[in-house]
């Protein structure tokens, strides 16, 4: 995509944002009391799955900066003396990295000097951002979540680095999976990213990967999609647009206005949903209280 197409798909896509309520908390503004409340009644098995991986403090090629977890306070193998004792640690994470899931606020992707709505990004300071931080999700997001799973597909374990997913897949996967997304849902797109990982190793994700391509948010946009996530990044790397780099991001963070999970794991969901013929289900995602922060580590549960 030239640069010229992507910034009139953006202008596109920034009006489509332009609803009454959006200004602070954007496509979560879809996700409306009722549609909660039919995605609750949506349950019927009571099984639960996480589509977190878990977080890794080992150092790799898409790892160079892993979560550190350390013991503050462990117990003494040479004290064997009775009473309380307590064990402590302590945990720290480069949250938008290429390895741990993790949840994007609309203040994360700032584009041509603005944040989502126009809002200036020079409200970030050391101390933390300003306007349009994780605050707004303080509650939660609870809602319908749909599965897409494009390598199943295309007969494929996994999508290779560098492919794009089209709307087109999109649209497809619905009708093989027996599917609709629609207003308010939460999608969640698998490219293999985390199966493919697990057999061969991890690589420099931040040079090869799958995502989306930018002209699929037209189909987010128009189905009034509140939140998205994949098992990657939700970004092909190199970029489909040469002069911009995260198209994806800067379309669905910055001009629709719709939070972000990154490197989510599909494998135990898509093979739950796989079993019973249902590619939809309750999602709970609760992000840290984080008042300032610009995303969180995130944990995602289906309730299927």
């Amino acid at each position: 995509m030239s640069e010229a197409d992507f910034r009139a798909l953006y202008r596109s896509l920034r009006e489509h944002a332009h609803r009454p309520g959006a200004a602070r908390h954007g496509a979560l503004g879809e996700l409306t009391p009722e549609r909660v409340l039919a995605a609750v009644s949506g349950v019927r098995y009571g099984r639960t799955v996480s589509m977190a991986a878990p977080i890794e403090t080992g150092s790799g090629p898409d790892n160079p900066q892993p979560a550190s977890h350390e013991m503050t306070a462990a117990v003494d193998p040479d004290d064997a003396g009775e009473g309380v004792r307590f064990l402590r640690d302590r945990f720290a994470m480069n949250v938008h990295g290429d390895a741990d899931s993790h949840l994007d606020a609309l203040c994360h992707v700032v584009f041509d000097g603005k944040l989502f709505g126009g809002v200036p990004a020079s409200g970030a300071t050391p101390d933390g951002a300003a306007d349009l931080t994780l605050d707004p999700v303080r509650n939660g997001i609870v809602g319908r979540g749909v599965l897409l799973d494009i390598p199943r597909l295309r007969g494929t374990p996994w999508l290779a680095p560098g492919e794009h997913v089209t709307a087109g897949d999109l649209t497809a996967a619905e009708t093989a999976q027996d599917v609709t997304v629609g207003q308010g849902d939460l999608l969640f797109v698998r490219v293999g990213h985390r199966h493919r990982r697990r057999v061969q190793g991890p690589w420099n994700a931040a040079q090869e990967r799958v995502g989306l391509h930018p002209s699929a948010m037209r189909f987010l946009a128009e189905r009034r999609v509140a939140v998205l996530g994949s098992d990657g990044n939700n970004d092909s790397a190199p970029s489909a647009v040469a002069e911009v780099p995260f198209p994806v991001h800067v379309l669905a963070v910055n001009a629709l206005g719709m939070h972000l999970m990154d490197y989510l794991d599909f494998e135990a969901l898509a093979s739950a949903c796989g079993e019973q013929a249902r590619w939809h289900f309750l999602c709970v995602v609760a992000p840290l209280r984080l008042p300032d922060a610009t995303g969180s580590p995130v944990n995602p549960i289906a309730v299927l």
